[in-house]
């Protein structure tokens, strides 16, 4: 079984190059199932109910959120009539959607994905920890479903590491998210979870984590706001990570970094075959 993770689409440019790229990438037949990153879709905050739409339509199957989930006021509302939107799981009880559901990849595998913030940093949401025991209490991967996939959307690199060390021979793939920028750690940890730190954005590296540069300069050096941030409009680079399941147990056999368009170098999973776009 063969999965991709895009990062945090950023703004216009960010739907743009998903738009271009994953449709094809999908048609190749090489992928059974793909999750993207959402939360700053919408003008580099949020989500709309279009645009996930969007997202879904150039071939994701999930598509999870994090700290920007609610800057959108209509995702509150539209996120419970949307199954395959999933928002961090250790938002308080009662908060509209879900935090991790089950789904059905092309191939017919039971694909469990779910949704987690971290704290260091952040907002202070209950224990990611503790939540993502629950959520996969009585869930065995490669008995009950067929993949476990988690996003945790967290600001700083040792709780990343310290969340996907702990799922370690629970889940298939652990992505970091949220920070923007590719870390260079994709690998396999000991007992078979496929990880890496950050997967990246797709947006416009010619920026500030995907912003027009001039305010968050403006900010650091004057400590005033001028204005508001605003998603940077040059090319845009579509990046994550694919991953490769043995499809008995649904532990990692492979993971490499996908990287297409803008600035970054790319970069192309070799066991995806010939390259497609």
């Amino acid at each position: 079984m063969r999965l991709l993770f895009l990062g945090d689409v950023v703004g216009r440019t960010g739907r743009a190059v998903v738009a271009e790229y994953l449709p094809a990438i999908v048609a190749s037949g090489h992928l059974d199932f793909v999750v993207i990153n959402g939360e700053n879709a919408a003008g580099g905050f949020g989500i709309t109910e279009t645009i996930c739409q969007e997202l879904l339509d150039a071939g994701a199957d999930v598509v999870t959120l994090g700290n920007h989930a609610w800057d959108q006021r209509e995702a509150l509302v539209f996120i419970e009539r949307q199954p395959r939107l999933i928002r961090p799981a250790n938002y308080p009880a009662g908060t509209p959607g879900r935090g991790a559901n089950i789904f059905t990849a092309t191939n017919g595998a039971r694909v469990f994905v779910a949704n987690a913030m971290g704290r260091i940093f952040m907002d202070p949401l209950d224990d990611p920890f503790a939540v993502i025991d629950r959520s996969l209490e009585g869930l065995e991967l490669g008995r009950d479903v067929d993949a476990v996939i988690v996003d945790f959307h967290a600001e700083a690199t040792s709780e990343k590491q310290g969340f996907a060390n702990y799922l370690d021979g629970r889940a298939s793939l652990v992505v970091g998210t949220h920070t923007h920028v590719p870390t260079a750690d994709h690998r396999i940890l000991p007992g078979g979870t496929a990880f890496m730190t950050d997967i990246g954005m797709c947006g416009s590296y010619d920026s500030i984590i995907g912003m027009e540069k001039e305010e968050p300069i403006g900010r650091f050096t004057r400590k005033i706001p001028q204005g508001r941030f605003g998603p940077a409009t040059g090319p845009a680079t579509l990046s994550g990570v694919a991953v490769e399941l043995d499809d008995t147990s649904g532990l990692a056999t492979a993971i490499e970094p996908l990287r297409i368009g803008g600035e970054l170098a790319e970069t192309w999973p070799s066991f995806l075959g010939e390259k497609t776009v």
